[in-house]
Parts: C-alpha cells; sequence; structure tokens
C-alpha cells in the first residue's frame, strides 16, 4: 500500500526558514522521482519541486528558486523540502506526491500547512 506523510509545517515569520519531510513507503522509492507541490485557498495546485530517482537532477518553480531546496535520502525513503526566506505568498497546503505509472493517478500525502506570517 502506497503511502506518503507529509511533516514539518508550521507557523513562521516572514524570513524565516521551515523543513518539510515526507516519509515514503509501499513502493521502491529510490525507483521513483518526488515532488512537492503546494495550494493555497483559492488558488490552483501548483507544482513547487521536483526531484529525481537518485537526486541528481532537480526543478523548481519559478517562484521559489534560490529559496527552496528540494533533497532526498533513498536510505530513509525520505524526500525534504527546505524553505528558506519565506514569503507570505509561500503560505499554503504542502503536498508530497509520487508518479508511480502514467495509466494510475499519481499517489499525494495528506499535506501539511505552511504558514508565513508575522
Amino acid at each position: 500500500q502506497v503511502q506518503l506523510v507529509e511533516s514539518g509545517g508550521g507557523l513562521v515569520q516572514p524570513g524565516g526558514s521551515l523543513r518539510l519531510s515526507c516519509a515514503a513507503s509501499g513502493f521502491t522509492f529510490s525507483m521513483f522521482a518526488m515532488s512537492w507541490y503546494r495550494q493555497a485557498p483559492g488558488k490552483e495546485r501548483e507544482l513547487v519541486a521536483r526531484i529525481s530517482s537518485s537526486g541528481g537532477t532537480t526543478n523548481y518553480a519559478d517562484s521559489v528558486k534560490g529559496r527552496f531546496t528540494i533533497s532526498r535520502d533513498n536510505a530513509k525513503n525520505t524526500v525534504y523540502l527546505q524553505m528558506n526566506s519565506l514569503k507570505r505568498e509561500d503560505t499554503a497546503v504542502y503536498y508530497c506526491n509520487v508518479r508511480l505509472s502514467v495509466f494510475v493517478p499519481d499517489y499525494w500525502g495528506q499535506g501539511t500547512q505552511v504558514t508565513v506570517s508575522s
């Protein structure tokens, strides 16, 4: 059974930092790229960052480039999102994602709330 469990969200002031974690199980973690998405109230879900199976390639949304870093530890079946220099517009529910097959829907975690506010 595929499972993704996010953690690490919370309330942080503008300019602060937060690290999100996503613990994965139920599939061979090291074989698949992993992604972080976010969704703010009233807005579309957007891709924030993606990392290749080996960790050798990363991609970021323009809005977070230079501030966020995605990484993974294949030995721990965990993907991380380090968020620095947080802005109010980063406030959203952040979701972990994996695409195991083009023929079936992606798997998603339950989400973790990140609130950036003073």
